[in-house]
């Protein structure tokens, strides 16, 4: 069991002084460990004068016995276990396959994890393998047509895979180094494993999705394209059989992994009388200044010239019960076209591992909850439809509405920036289609981010609306078991049930929906 010591401050250009440092403080020599490696790093830039890392370090001591005195003895040393999911097998057998909707984060894991106990999932999933979405994405983003099917929203790897790939989570479950482990295993940079901001990519994703879909089909599972969940049987609160465009599939359980978009799925579950319940959301515009000024805002310098990462913000004000924050921040990116809708617009950040590009994009949105748009189960979904149809009507087609953020605030533009969504925008106020007290917090939250950041204050930052698609506006609540409330095989999990938000909690949501269906029953016999 290797040990980890904390609160290692690193330079800059001395992230390779680390472990030494580590090894000094612990007493220990290089012959008295089998490895040491960084454990987490994290940029501390708040105070410009002093910008350094701050770093946790992984030691595997060659004598075990030695490891409780040390980690007793110094301050900031503590014993760590690599998180493995342990999943305890039922042995009740059940007719049917495992069916999992949904090939995104969660339906990805849930299925790995099920594949590598024995399970053979059927995973079906809307739209096509990531070659094929890649190219009908390119064709959208160059004035093509809308695929409703394959979008970036939907198809292998989910909404995440147009996207930055950010691996950052909240939720602190020891299963988030598992993910990243796995990540790793299939084909994630290295620095995933202790970046304290991990990201892998659009470019790496792509590749990566590949991977574990090859893993889950070697293991005996299944992934079906182009194969959307139709409808199901359900008898006395338990699915039968789940309909398919390619068939009908007895189905031991059914899992909904179906992402935050799949609005036409919660329609089905709300015919089909599953308990649904509103929830929460965001609505606003993508933010988008040059990098330089994001790095010269944060750093007091361009990043390349202090050899720094590209600089990231996050940045948040509430007033009264409403908040007005970031989210989504990408670095050398761009805002792409995320419509999954005809006669609808939705924009997205995305950027590639190297965040090479000359613009930075943010979400900046603003909350909204249930006593803002209709009552009802759905009243969200209508609600942001609304906003995109409103949008799309404005603009008569897929190019954006876009004004700079002097417009909005009623200033002159000072600065150029060019914004970067295909195929085009259309300058007009967002005040058109955004309701007004979104639009007067999202002023609000300007001014106030303009003194923590001197590119907020940018009359010529670029905001392209709408942004929507924040997180899932439903939730499918579901009982201790796992299952949806007033049944017993049918698993809610990841963002689209209203359970995670973003890769890493989607996918660990995954990990323990699986393990919860291992322990109702066995694998399925051949």
């Amino acid at each position: 069991m290797p040990i980890i010591l904390s609160d290692i401050r690193c330079p800059v250009d001395g992230l390779g002084l680390a472990v030494p440092k580590a090894l000094k403080i612990l007493g220990l020599r290089d012959a008295d460990i089998t490895g040491a490696g960084i454990y987490k790093s994290s940029l501390d830039a708040r105070k410009r004068a002093d910008i350094h890392f701050v770093c946790s370090v992984m030691v595997y001591l060659r004598d075990p016995r030695r490891e409780k005195r040390l980690a007793e003895r110094v301050g900031g040393a503590k014993y760590f276990e690599e998180p493995e999911p342990k999943p305890k097998v039922s042995s009740e057998k059940r007719s049917g396959r495992t069916v999992i909707a949904g090939f995104g984060p969660a339906g990805m894991f849930c299925g790995l994890l099920l594949a590598e106990c024995g399970y053979r999932p059927i995973i079906l999933e809307r739209g096509a393998d990531a070659d094929s979405r890649a190219l009908a994405v390119e064709k959208f983003w160059c004035g093509g047509p809308l695929d409703e099917k394959t979008n970036v929203q939907f198809g292998e790897g989910g909404a995440g895979t147009f996207s930055d790939g950010k691996l950052t989570t909240r939720i602190g479950d020891p299963l988030c180094r598992y993910v990243l482990r796995r990540l790793r295993e299939f084909g994630a940079p290295e620095d995933i494993m202790y970046l304290s901001k991990p990201h892998i990519g659009t470019d790496n994703l792509r590749e990566i999705v590949k991977n574990i879909r090859k893993r889950i089909t070697e293991k005996g599972g299944e992934v079906r394209f182009l194969n959307q969940l139709e409808d199901f049987s359900l008898e006395s609160g338990r699915v039968t059989a789940v309909r398919t465009p390619s068939g009908e599939i007895e189905a031991a359980s059914l899992v909904l992994a179906i992402g935050h978009s799949a609005r036409d799925t919660f329609e089905l579950l709300n015919r089909r009388g599953i308990f649904l319940e509103p929830k929460a959301f965001s609505v606003g515009a993508r933010i988008e200044h040059l990098q330089r000024d994001v790095d010269i805002s944060l750093y007091g310098g361009e990043s390349g010239e202090l050899g720094l990462p590209k600089g990231e913000y996050q940045l948040s004000y509430r007033k009264g019960g409403r908040g007005v924050y970031t989210f989504c921040m990408c670095p050398g990116g761009e805002v792409v076209a995320a419509s999954s809708e005809s006669g609808g617009i939705v924009t997205n950040g995305m950027s590639r591992y190297l965040r090479d590009g000359k613009n930075a994009n943010s979400a900046l949105v603003v909350s909204v909850d249930k006593g803002d748009f209709p009552s009802g189960a759905l009243g969200g979904v209508e609600f942001a439809r609304s906003i995109e149809r409103r949008a799309y009507g404005l603009t008569n087609g897929y190019s954006a509405p876009a004004m700079s953020v002097g417009e909005l605030m009623g200033f002159d533009d000072t600065h150029s920036v060019f914004p970067s969504y295909r195929p085009s925008v259309t300058r007009c106020s967002l005040e058109k289609i955004l309701p007004t007290f979104v639009t007067d917090m999202m002023k609000e939250g300007l001014a106030k981010f303009s003194k923590e950041m001197k590119c907020f204050g940018d009359g010529g930052a670029i905001l392209t609306a709408p942004e929507t698609r924040t997180s899932s506006p439903v939730r499918i609540t579901r009982s201790e078991s796992g299952a949806a409330l007033g049944t017993s095989n049918l698993y809610p999990c990841g963002e689209g049930a209203g359970y995670a938000g973003g890769i890493m909690s989607s996918a660990v949501d995954g990990l323990k929906t699986a393990m919860k269906i291992a322990e109702a029953y066995a694998p399925e016999e051949e």
